[in-house]
């Protein structure tokens, strides 16, 4: 009987350690996933509250500013890639870019974020 019950409590480990590491790169995962879209989100944020305290004829201090934040937050952007117009409504601010997430150097995925926001 103990020889039973300690094997199954070796098979309950062996499980638990099993679960343990399907936990961690499921949350691996997830941060790995999660920061490129918590850097989108606070760039558009960003972005859109620059549009709306722009004026239509400071289109370089907009792209500047732009261009600050995004280098701010790691995303990469260059100058060239940011598109300031002026609308009936005030400022667009367009710009795009990609960002490849690697999973423990086996997987990778790309993403295309873009950015078109009206102030």
């Amino acid at each position: 009987m103990k020889k039973a019950g300690t094997l199954n409590n070796e098979r309950g480990s062996v499980k638990s350690v099993l679960v343990l590491l399907i936990l961690a790169c499921m949350v691996y995962v997830g941060i790995k996933l999660g920061i490129p879209y918590y850097k989108y989100s606070a760039f558009k944020s960003e972005a859109k509250a620059i549009a709306r305290i722009s004026s239509a004829s400071q289109h370089i201090r907009t792209l500047t500013q732009v261009y600050e934040r995004a280098q701010e937050m790691n995303i990469p952007l260059e100058e060239e890639d940011i598109n300031i117009t002026t609308t009936s409504k005030g400022v667009r601010i367009e710009t795009g870019w990609t960002e490849t997430v690697d999973f423990f150097g086996i997987y990778q995925y790309t993403f295309d974020f873009t950015v078109d926001v009206e102030g």
